[in-house]
């Protein structure tokens, strides 16, 4: 318990001890072992680690957590701390994912179901779990897939099996596309790959972690826009993701190149061995700006609607009857090489890094509003007031259309920054509908001293942590 303290704080230890007796109270035993996955921000990168290209997040404190004690039975029992999210119960031998409804409970059926079909488990253990969660759902944090990733653990933990961070990381991706979402991995990856002190470098195929440091004199800060968007709930993401992969055909079909083959934009690129500035070529002699019909679509590629519809859209998709497949792969060229442009910055640490990196992730912004549509007018105004009071970039985070900004200020000008847009944008008319904005407004280093921990998990039952600066 003394060891426990010293790495976690009495806090978090308390914390802990509390799940453990709500779990008792709840099943009537104390769990076995504790798994926890943590959320993420994403700095620079948004919408193309689905297109083969690299990303660079980092982890936050913001995490899941949960309670479980292995039974000998063959039932799972899923339990929440959180009143708001219903009790699930069901043979473990028997799990059926419901694409249509996007309940809490599936995202741990996916971890699960990822884990029993890898090592092909016909006798699972049954559990009794109880999760705990700090992380704003639907807040671009990857609430979800945190719980994915732990979902997984918990399976992997209880069975007795064992596999490297990188394999969890590829099933846990392979399997949140049950609940339906098209995902690329990134979340999944930083969630295992994560280390204190440093962002990362997501690479895939094959998939790897590069250490990434950040320079010193300025802070990143994360702000709740308030409005919440649940990819799985709707078709704004996987249509994107259609985007890019019907992109990819045409692109790929141009050229010369087996298009059915080619899945990810990426694919062209390194089929052609050309650069990503050369690919920004490509697309604007290839793809139109206007939008293209199903119809021309498939003239281009010489298939039927059904077979467009079969063999490459997505299910929430089959009824889209328009893509912006121009625009699309503009933002993918060109956020991939902004990913390349801040690690590069990162890595030689000019004297004006702070001012170059928040140059591109304006940039990355402007890509993400105007070429992905994936922004909303309460991302827009938070990303105005944020860099009106000293951020020197900012932008959405996560898959957008709702949730989070990230916004790097000078640290001079952290304490000036955090007062006046709390007072511009949690205090103002457009946000007097959601009194918790104030409530929860609150802050966390991204290298915790004891007492900074303690002070953050002091506010834990204040359950959506609007700003953290890290």
């Amino acid at each position: 318990m003394e060891s426990l303290k010293n790495f976690l704080g009495t806090v978090a230890v308390k914390l802990l001890l509390k799940l453990k007796e709500s779990f008792i109270a709840k099943f009537g035993s104390a769990p076995k072992f504790y798994v926890r996955a943590p959320g993420r921000v994403n700095l620079i990168g948004e919408h193309i680690d689905y297109c083969g290209y690299a990303v660079l997040p980092m982890a936050i404190e913001q995490d899941i957590l949960i309670a479980v004690e292995p039974v000998n039975s063959d039932v799972l029992q899923l339990a929440n701390t959180n009143s708001l999210y219903l009790d699930f119960s069901a043979s473990i031998n028997d799990i059926q994912i419901d694409k249509t409804k996007s309940q809490w409970h599936n995202y741990f059926l996916c971890g699960l179901k990822g884990i029993q079909e890898h090592f092909g488990l016909n006798n699972p253990t049954g559990m009794n779990c109880l999760l705990d969660g700090t992380i704003p759902p639907s807040s671009g944090l990857s609430s979800s897939s945190a719980l994915v990733c732990c979902a997984g653990l918990v399976t992997l933990r209880a069975n007795g099996k064992t596999l490297s961070k990188v394999e969890l990381a590829e099933i846990c991706t392979k399997s949140e596309r049950y609940i339906g979402t098209e995902g690329g991995g990134m979340d999944q990856a930083i969630s295992f790959l994560a280390e204190e002190g440093t962002a990362k470098l997501i690479e895939f195929s094959p998939l790897r972690a590069t250490d990434v440091r950040l320079p010193s004199g300025a802070v990143f800060v994360i702000a709740n826009s308030c409005v919440e968007m649940n990819k799985a709930a709707t078709s704004h993401y996987n249509t994107r993701v259609m985007e890019c992969r019907l992109a990819t055909k045409l692109l790929s079909k141009s050229k010369g190149l087996d298009w059915k083959k080619m899945l990810r934009l990426q694919d062209v690129q390194a089929k052609l061995g050309v650069s990503l500035e050369e690919m920004l070529t490509i697309v604007e002699e290839v793809l139109h700006p206007e939008p293209y019909s199903t119809e021309e679509i498939c003239k281009c590629l010489g298939i039927s609607l059904e077979d467009l519809r079969s063999q490459i859209l997505s299910q929430n998709t089959q009824d889209v009857s328009t893509f912006k497949l121009h625009q699309r792969a503009k933002h993918v060229y060109s956020e991939a090489a902004r990913v390349l442009e801040f690690k590069k910055i990162c890595n030689e640490a000019p004297a004006n890094a702070i001012q170059l990196l928040g140059e591109l992730m304006n940039q990355s912004y402007i890509s993400c509003r105007e070429m992905y549509e994936c922004s909303c007018p309460e991302l827009d105004q938070l990303v105005d007031i944020c860099l009106q009071f000293g951020a020197v970039g900012s932008r959405l985070t996560g898959a957008g259309w709702g949730g989070c900004t990230v916004s790097m200020v000078p640290t001079d000008k952290l304490n000036t920054f955090l007062k006046n847009v709390k007072k511009a944008y949690y205090q103002s008319d457009v946000q007097s509908e959601h009194p918790l904005c104030l409530l929860t407004f609150s802050f966390l280093s991204m290298y915790p001293s004891k007492e900074l921990r303690q002070r953050f998990y002091k506010n834990l039952s204040l359950r959506k942590n609007l700003v953290s600066h890290f």
